[in-house]
Order: structure tokens, then sequence, then C-alpha cells
């Protein structure tokens, strides 16, 4: 069984990634990565010297060709348990969640993103069906959505 937490805060150098929830001109962007038939929203793990506002920042460009855009913090959360691809987090893994609006996009996607799409709903066939869902309700549930 998969469990999801959320923290107001945690010791930064637990944060090991970085998830974006977004929306342009009030629609979703969700991301279909080249080896899966699902849709994720956008995030990825921070790499070596960046504050993790920076690894949101470069994973939402990189995996929806974001030029223009605002992004705010919602909440730190993490993940432990078996996961959909039968990978076994034993240790609690933390991350943090972002919302961002997406002005403008980049006309090519330069990453392991083969396509975006733009929404009015939210996606059925998630990458993270355990995950992402809990990660929207949450940021909504706080304030920062609506649907």
């Amino acid at each position: 069984m998969l469990e999801v937490k959320f923290y107001e805060q945690v010791d930064d150098g637990l944060l090991k990634f970085a998830v974006v929830i977004s929306k342009t001109d009030g629609k979703w962007v969700f991301c279909k990565h080249k080896e899966r038939d699902t849709y994720e929203v956008p995030g990825g793990h921070r790499e070596m010297g960046e504050t993790i506002l920076e690894t949101a920042k470069r994973e939402l460009r990189e995996e929806t060709g974001a030029i223009d855009f605002q992004i705010c913090p919602v909440c730190v959360y993490s993940v432990k348990g078996k996961t959909r691809f039968n990978e076994n987090i034993d240790d609690e893994s933390f991350g943090m969640l972002f919302v961002a609006d997406i002005f403008s996009f980049e006309k090519e996607l330069h990453s392991e993103i083969e396509k975006i799409i733009i929404t009015d709903h939210l996606v059925d066939n998630w990458t993270y069906p355990l995950i992402q869902p809990k990660l929207l309700e949450e940021a909504k549930k706080r304030g920062y959505l609506q649907f």
C-alpha cells in the first residue's frame, strides 16, 4: 500500500523532488512521457546544487516548454510504500508540491516528454494514480486550485 502525507515544511536536505500542478488559460497542463501511455503533472528529481524552487522551474520548462510562468509552493509531501510500477519505497521520500500558471510555451520540447496536453478536464489515465490525484486534492483543500 502506498501512503502519501502532507507537511508544512521539512528540512530542505530531505527534499528530493518537485512536482508542479500547472494550468494555462484556466486549463490543465499534463505531460506524456515518451516511454509511457499515461499522463502526469510536470516534475522530477532535484539536481546537485539546486534549490527546490530551481528544480521546480527547471522541470516545468523541460517537461512543458513553459517560458513565461508564475510558480508558487504549496506544501511538502512524502511517499512511502509500493508504487504502480511495483517500486517499493521503504523510507519516506519527500518532495515539494508547487502550482504554476503558464503564460507562454516554446514551440518544441527538449526532454523525455513526448507531448503535453492542455485540457478542461483532469486525465483518467494517470502515470501515478495513487499519488498525483492526492496532490491535486491537497492543493485544492489549501485553496491553490479550483475544480
